[in-house]
């Protein structure tokens, strides 16, 4: 269910088609490369890779990881005018928090933000 809406989002129309009409499977690297997923580790490296990310996104700033999520989820029912619109707003928005100014500041001076939430 959906696969003629969301397929074509992540893979693009003309890889969409193929795979709906012909019914194939892909193999894991033929998926990673049309973008199925983000990358392939092997089993032994999963846990490690995963820990890495999950740490690398909480290091990050949380409003706007939240902003991010919510612009993620609002803008696939908007025209691309309006999710534009969206954007520029809820860019705005977290412009003004003290995690921005850490990270203007952080990059003005080459070194690595520290995120506080706020």
């Amino acid at each position: 269910m959906g696969a003629c809406t969301i397929l074509p989002r992540i893979i693009g129309q003309g890889r969409a088609s193929e795979l709906l009409f012909t019914g194939r499977s892909l193999s894991a690297d033929e998926a990673a490369a049309w973008g199925f997923f983000n990358r392939l580790v092997s089993p032994d490296e999963i846990l490690q890779e995963s820990l890495q990310l999950a740490a690398d996104i909480a290091a990050g700033p949380t409003f706007a990881h939240a902003m991010t999520k919510k612009m993620l989820h609002a803008e696939w029912n908007l025209s691309l005018d309006a999710a534009i619109d969206a954007e520029a707003e809820a860019q705005a928005i977290c412009m003004q928090t003290e995690d921005f100014k850490r990270a203007y500041r952080a990059f003005a001076a080459k070194q690595k933000p520290e995120f506080q939430g706020n």
